[in-house]
């Protein structure tokens, strides 16, 4: 079957830094030329999986992949699947994991030299201190992929929701998708606000924030964090980023943003930047928690904005924001190989609460100006997009599904 599509066409072009709320709001027209999109073949590579959470591929083709309370397991090359590391069952039992409300085994990410040390990465929570915390942990995995050793834990001040307040309950906006830069070779780790008001503006606290730092944790060179703050600190201001991406063509990084019940954002973003989120009530307003992330924490009443431009009129401008809703905007990656055509260099940006992939058109700027629905694939919470062996589209769901999508002429 050939796709059909429906184009969204901006309304106006800004400049390449962003585009503001005001102006990220589409016009529909159709498109009649089917010709150049590919076609879409969709098949269950995995199931039976408990709430999988991210994938990675190794050169020689295994995956990597994390379910949220059990921990890191692989697909070996042929088929067979190992568990290496998390609760008991694993090849290694971390005694420390645990898992809580949203939290678990987040992230996982292969290092760009895997074929010489066998480093892979994981974040996850910890109770090695008091309070538990969220860490990222490099671990060297076997030739045999059979179990992991050597665990150093790179970062381990992670902010931790470790209590239930108004807004939700222990573990909730941990952040945790972690993802190598193409063009840099540094790993970028995206952080949570647990609900905390004033984690996100706060430089030397690591919440609310996308790290960028080397294999061994420490801060990479050409992070422009503000003065005193923590110079692991990439862009701070974010609410629960759970999706990151690299354009093909720039490297550039792009932030796919989960919103408090209106503007899921995606973002183009820069070293220093500020993505604009700053939940904590403002003199003369009081919220639960000092926590104002779902209401207002002006005196006007006005709704906290994602990206509050007019307290940083200097923050990061989205490139798109989902018409003043938030549907669980999760995972996003880029779509690059000759066999996506015209798709080629989009973005796909996965939904948990609505339950699909959209497929975004940018600009030269990085502005978004089309964007259309992928069609054909189950109704699913979507919790992983990673591009894999022969330019197909892995996908992991909340119903314990790994997906293949595989794009033909």
């Amino acid at each position: 079957m050939i796709l059909s599509i429906a184009v969204l066409m901006a309304v106006a072009l800004p400049a390449a830094d962003g585009l503001c709320d005001s102006e990220a709001r589409p016009l529909l027209q159709s498109q009649s030329k089917p010709e150049e999109e590919p076609r879409l073949t969709r098949t269950v590579f995995l199931s039976g999986l408990s709430d999988p959470w991210d994938l990675a591929f190794t050169p020689d083709g295994a995956l990597l992949f994390t379910e949220k309370c059990r921990g890191l397991s692989v697909r070996r090359t042929d088929g067979s699947i190992h568990r290496l590391f998390g609760t008991k069952g694993s090849s290694v039992v971390a005694g420390d994991f645990f898992c809580r409300g949203q939290s678990g085994m987040h992230g996982v990410a292969v290092d760009p030299d895997f074929v010489r040390n066998r480093f892979v990465y994981v974040y996850m929570p910890s109770k090695l201190g008091s309070p538990a915390t969220n860490r990222v942990i490099r671990l060297t995995v076997d030739r045999g992929y059979s179990k992991v050793s050597n665990r150093r834990d790179i970062v381990t001040d992670i902010p931790f929701k470790n209590s239930f307040n108004r807004w939700g309950g222990a573990g909730a906006h941990s952040g945790g998708r972690i993802r190598f830069g193409p063009s840099d070779g540094f790993l970028y780790v995206t952080t949570g606000d647990n609900h905390n008001g004033l984690l996100p503006q706060d430089l030397k606290r690591l919440g609310g924030k996308i790290l960028r730092i080397d294999r061994n944790g420490a801060a990479a060179p050409g992070n422009k964090t503000p003065s005193g703050g923590d110079p692991r600190i990439f862009t701070y201001g974010h609410r629960n980023v759970q999706g990151i991406a690299f354009h093909p063509g720039t490297g550039r990084p792009y932030s796919c943003e989960h919103g408090p019940g209106r503007d899921d954002e995606v973002t183009p973003l820069f070293s220093g930047g500020n993505g604009g989120w700053d939940p904590k009530p403002e003199p003369g307003v009081d919220c639960a928690s000092n926590y104002c992330g779902y209401v207002s924490n002006k005196r006007d009443g006005t709704p906290t904005p994602m990206t509050d431009i007019g307290k940083f009129p200097d923050a990061m401008r989205p490139s798109w924001n989902n018409n003043g809703i938030s549907e669980g905007m999760s995972p996003c990656v880029f779509l690059s190989g000759a066999k996506w055509k015209a798709w080629e260099g989009r973005l796909a940006v996965g939904f948990l609460r609505g339950q699909r992939i959209d497929i975004l058109k940018l600009n030269q700027a990085g502005v978004t100006t089309g964007i259309l629905k992928m069609p054909d694939i189950p109704s699913e919470r979507i919790r992983t997009l990673v591009l894999g062996p022969e330019q197909a589209l892995f996908v992991s769901t909340d119903d314990g599904e790994i997906w293949r999508i595989t794009a033909s002429p």
